[in-house]
């Protein structure tokens, strides 16, 4: 499997975290999926100092580039215009005894 760092920036304006806040249920419900599926690593929001959600990070984990791409293309943070920019990274998890 291999692993990536997901680091996701939320647009800025005026109704972004309405928006973000109607499609979490759906983006939660995707990351259930990826749990069931082994996919899921971890995930949370990135959050400004007022304690407000700006952004996302996940750690994912696909077999290959093409079931990368298919999160990508069925992500609804992305598809829904809720990321302003999603950062995707190689990454290996430390296993630490």
């Amino acid at each position: 499997m291999n692993q990536y760092l997901v680091t996701g920036y939320d647009y800025t304006d005026e109704g972004a975290l309405d928006r973000r806040m109607g499609v979490r249920p759906h983006h939660l419900d995707g990351a259930i999926a990826l749990k069931a599926s082994g996919n899921y690593i971890l995930g949370g929001a990135i959050l400004n100092d007022d304690g407000k959600m700006i952004g996302s990070v996940m750690v994912l984990q696909f077999e290959n580039e093409e079931q990368l791409e298919a999160w990508k293309m069925s992500e609804p943070y992305i598809t829904q215009k809720i990321w302003e920019s999603v950062d995707v990274k190689p990454f290996k998890v430390a296993q630490v005894q």
